[in-house]
C-alpha cells in the first residue's frame, strides 16, 4: 500500500516537474522571440524564465482554477436552493443594480 502511494507521489512529482519546465520553455521562447526583435530587451535563460513566471504568479494570482472558481461552485448550490419566486426576486434585484435595459421577462429562465 506504502510503495502504490510513493509510487504515485513520485509521478506527480514528475508531472509537476515535466509542466514546470514545458512552461520555463514556452516562456524563454516566446520573450526570445518577441522582446528583443520588438523593444530591444535582453534574451532570458530558462532559469530567468522561470523566475518571471514564479514573479507573474506572485503578482497577478492564481494560474488555473483559484478562488472565483469555488465562489461560482457556491453561488450555483445556492442558486439552486433557491425556490422559483427567490430566483426570481434576485434577477430583479440584479437587474435594478446593474441598470440593465433588459427586463426580467425577456431573458431566458434557467
Amino acid at each position: 500500500m506504502k510503495s502504490s502511494r510513493l509510487l504515485r507521489a513520485i509521478k506527480i512529482a514528475m508531472l509537476v516537474a515535466a509542466a514546470l519546465g514545458l512552461a520555463g520553455f514556452v516562456v524563454m521562447s516566446l520573450w526570445n522571440w518577441l522582446i528583443p526583435s520588438l523593444f530591444g530587451g535582453p534574451a532570458l535563460h530558462f532559469w530567468q524564465a522561470l523566475g518571471l513566471l514564479a514573479l507573474t504568479r506572485i503578482l497577478v494570482g492564481r494560474i488555473g482554477r483559484g478562488p472565483g472558481h469555488r465562489m461560482s461552485w457556491r453561488m450555483r448550490q445556492d442558486w439552486q436552493r433557491m425556490t422559483p419566486e427567490e430566483r426570481e426576486k434576485l434577477r430583479e434585484s440584479l437587474f435594478r443594480r446593474c441598470g440593465a435595459r433588459e427586463t426580467a421577462d425577456s431573458v431566458p429562465k434557467v
